[in-house]
């Protein structure tokens, strides 16, 4: 029976102390990162939805759902207008997404 990813991972935490450290290293942008989809995906919009919305292309927000770029200020200012949500940066924590109140 093949290995699946999750069990892959968790023998390999179990097993690799530095690899364990790099994926706590990288935590924080993973759940980020989520937290933009599960908000996007709440809205009910897609990526081309949400690039309309912010000025920018669809390919822009799958490069930024996926990781493969870091938001600047003023593109995280205009995804919290269009996704009616708020972003934090904290210490260890990162930054975070947070419903607008």
């Amino acid at each position: 029976m093949p290995i699946t990813h999750t069990d892959y991972v968790a023998e390999r935490e179990a097993r690799d102390p530095e690899f364990r450290a790099a994926r706590e290293a990288l935590r924080p942008q993973y759940e980020f990162r989520r937290a933009m989809i599960a908000a996007r995906n709440e809205a009910g919009i897609t990526q081309a939805e949400l690039a309309g919305r912010v000025g920018t292309t669809q390919s822009a927000i799958a490069r930024l759902e996926g990781g493969n770029v870091t938001p600047s200020v003023d593109m995280l200012c205009r995804l919290a207008d269009a996704l009616e949500i708020r972003f934090e940066i904290a210490p260890k924590a990162g930054l975070s997404v947070k419903v607008a109140a």
